[in-house]
């Protein structure tokens, strides 16, 4: 029984493990931009404007899959653009979407 609880508790250390690093407050990931750019996710900007990552996820996005963000998206509350409309921070497509 005790095998049984420890290799439980072990496997679900290990899951959280993988869902907590996934992007994290320190890491920059890149995506691709659609032609437009490539987009940089700065998870440490966002945490040092007080961020923490259940602030979008899962709210805005579904962290079980990769969600793509369309052209119609840019236009709605879905997403970066919940935050990212002019209003509450930027919107200017050139800062995040950059040529390289």
């Amino acid at each position: 029984m005790r095998y049984v609880t420890s290799c439980a508790i072990g496997g679900l250390l290990i899951l959280l493990a993988g869902t907590v690093s996934a992007t994290g407050g320190g890491k920059a990931l890149l995506y691709g931009g659609a032609g437009q750019g490539k987009v940089i996710f700065d998870g440490r900007l966002h945490a040092s404007k007080g961020l923490v990552c259940a602030d979008c996820h899962s709210a805005l996005f579904n962290t079980w899959k990769k969600d793509l963000i369309t052209m119609d998206d840019h236009f709605s509350d879905k997403g970066c653009f919940a935050c990212h409309n002019g209003t509450k921070v930027f919107n200017e497509c050139e800062q995040c979407h950059r040529k390289m």
